[in-house]
This record gives C-alpha cells, structure tokens and sequence, in this order.
C-alpha cells in the first residue's frame, strides 16, 4: 500500500501528460503516412514512405538542413564563449552590480517576434538603423544585413537573445566557487589564464554541458525570427528546416509532407542530442 497509494495519486497527472504528448506524435505519424493536401482534396489514402522521399528530395532540404547546422552551431558557440566572458566580467563586486545583471539577462525576455522587429527596423536598416549609422559616421557604405548576410543576421538576433541565459547560468555557477582556492592560486602566482584554465573553465564545465544541451533542444525549433525578418531568403538562403515544414505546411497546403517533414525534425534533434550528451554531457558526472 505504500507504493500503490503514491502511484494512485500520480497516475491523473502522468496520464494526461503522456496524452499530451502521445496524441499530437500519433496525429504527426498518422498524417505523414497518408496524402492529406489541402489543395487537391480528391486525392487521398495511405502513401506510405512517399511524403518522406518529397520531403527530402525537396531542393530546399540539403541547404535547410545546412542552415539548421550553421545556425546551431553558431549560436551555441556564440552564446556560451561570450556568456562566460560576461559572467567573468561581472563576478566580482562593484557598485551597481545589481542592475547590471538585471540589465544582462533583461534580453531573454523579449518575446522572438519582438527581438527581431527590433533588430529588422532599429539596428540593420540599411537606411536609418543604427548599424547604417555608425556605418555612415566612419565614412562606409551602409550594409543590407537582410539581404546580404541573411543568415548571419538571424544568428546575431538569436544569440543577442540567448545570451542573457547562458550568462546568467554561467554567473549563478561562479557563485559557488571555493574563494580560497582561487586566493590560494593568486598566493602562488597563478595568472588570470592560468586560474581560467584550470579553475574557472573546469567549474563551468556542468554549467555549458546544461547551457549547451537546453539551446540545442530551443534552437531546433527557431522560426520566429526568420519568418518575421527574411522570410526563408533571399531564395533559401536563411530557412532552416523548421521553416521548410513550415512552407510545405501553409504555403503548399501539403499537411502530409510537413508531417513527415515534423518526424524527421524530431529524429534530427534525437540524434544531436545523443551526440552532445555523450560528448558534453560526461561533465555532469564529474
């Protein structure tokens, strides 16, 4: 009865939790065996694997699948090297130290749609943003970030916007430090790269292993910010496969390939995540 009475009493929550889950799964893997487009309504019945062999010969499937790489791995990068160096920054005392760590991880909570409004209009205007400005100021000649660089663009929006939360993990873990051993190392004449070698760096260990693993599964997933900035483009320049599904979806009005396109998104983030747990993931143990 000890065992049975605590089960009894979780079983409404984990039921309707594995509902919540297993039903839209079931819905996706429902919709990518059968021919459901919404434009041709007569054709319909079971495909087989045929959604999935549209959905990666699609044109746009290697380059949206390059891109999701690129910008993964660029905003994880980016997010965890300069989150450690505002962490270090900002961990020892000074006079409003406060408010500036409010002010660092304010960012985060700007919702994606708004982060890259502001981005689209105040900083990469090629006409009256602020990087136009300064452009102008220095004598150059203003850039179309959008147009020219529109992957980078969307990388720099996404990292302005995630590392906030890779600094304020970062921070929270410096706060557990053992101060004597840092002051022990000082006493020996350890420089600053030499205690952020081998004490900083190996503390923040589990923190980048928890920052890493948490964007990995958020960043799969980044659609807002492409949608409301460049669109996919110019071309396919900037759509990952997120907004691939998201094209073969509303645009083709093909509920099937997007399904299928779903499944394999879910396969993809499955494989990285096995891949970075085995290879960052081994600092949780230590």
């Amino acid at each position: 009865m000890k065992r049975l009475l605590p089960r009894l009493l979780l079983a409404p929550a984990m039921t309707t939790l594995f509902l919540w889950m297993i039903v839209p799964l079931g819905m996706t893997i429902y919709f990518s065996l059968i021919r459901y487009n919404l434009m041709q309504p007569d054709q319909s019945g079971f495909a087989g694997l045929e959604n999935f062999e549209f959905f990666i010969t699609d044109p746009s499937f290697g380059t949206a699948v390059v891109n999701t790489g690129l910008l993964l791995g660029s905003v994880i990068l980016a997010t965890v090297v300069f989150g450690v160096m505002i962490a270090l920054l900002v961990n020892d005392p000074f006079p409003g130290r406060g408010i500036v760590r409010v002010l660092l991880i304010s960012p985060f909570f700007v919702m994606p749609t708004v982060n890259a409004l502001m981005w689209k209009n105040m900083m990469m205007n090629p006409i009256y943003g602020v990087l136009a400005q300064v452009w102008i100021f220095f004598g150059a000649q203003p850039v179309d970030w959008l147009t020219d660089h529109p992957l980078f663009s969307v990388i720099v929006m996404v990292s302005w916007q995630w590392l906030p939360f890779a600094s304020l993990i970062f921070m929270t873990a410096l706060q557990s430090m053992d101060h004597e051993q840092l002051e022990a190392a000082r006493m020996d004449g350890a420089t600053y790269l030499q205690q952020l070698r081998h004490l900083y760096l190996p503390h923040l260990g589990r923190s980048i292993a928890v920052v890493v693993m948490i964007e990995l599964i958020f960043l799969l997933s980044v659609f807002a910010e492409i949608y409301t900035t460049t669109g996919g483009g110019p071309g396919d320049a900037s759509t990952n496969v997120t907004f691939l599904i998201f094209k073969q979806a509303l645009l083709n009005f093909d509920a099937g390939v997007a399904s299928a396109g779903a499944l394999f998104a879910v396969v993809l983030a499955n494989i990285a995540a096995v891949f970075l747990i085995r290879l960052v993931g081994k600092n949780l143990d230590k």
